[in-house]
């Protein structure tokens, strides 16, 4: 059973489709400390698309116009999504926060377990030099 992650911010984001026209449609939207989810009709009943922060290598591309402020959200896999928000929103301040905290807490664990790896190759090492 999946267990229901901390909602850090839920709300409406304007995402560019990848069809032949390129149209902006609204998705509600819902930010945890681990992924984005795109849910295509407002509602959290309809199937969403989750992004991972652990697929997403950067948010980029910020541009500010009178009304939106445009973004895109690079995969780790080089695809490239488009955004758009009211000006006044700062729903690319709130995802890039999220990432940044994602991936120094990631960093940390990886940081942490090659610690412990060493240490047991220290040990072992320290074990076999004392050996008859």
């Amino acid at each position: 059973m999946k267990m229901e992650a901390e909602v850090i911010r839920e709300g409406e984001l304007e995402k560019r489709s990848d069809s032949l026209f390129q149209l902006w449609k609204k998705k509600l939207v819902v930010l945890t400390k681990d992924s984005l989810s795109l849910f295509p009709d407002g509602h959290k009943r309809a199937k969403g698309k989750e992004l991972g922060f652990g697929s997403i290598l950067k948010v980029d591309c910020v541009e500010r116009t009178g009304k939106y402020i445009y973004f895109t959200i690079v995969t780790k896999d080089r695809k490239e999504i488009d955004f758009r928000c009211p000006d006044q929103s700062c729903w690319n301040a709130s995802i890039t926060m999220a990432l940044i905290d994602f991936q120094n807490k990631r960093a940390i664990q990886d940081f942490k377990s090659r610690q412990e790896m060493e240490q047991a190759a220290g040990t072992q090492e320290r074990r076999l030099a004392r050996a008859p």
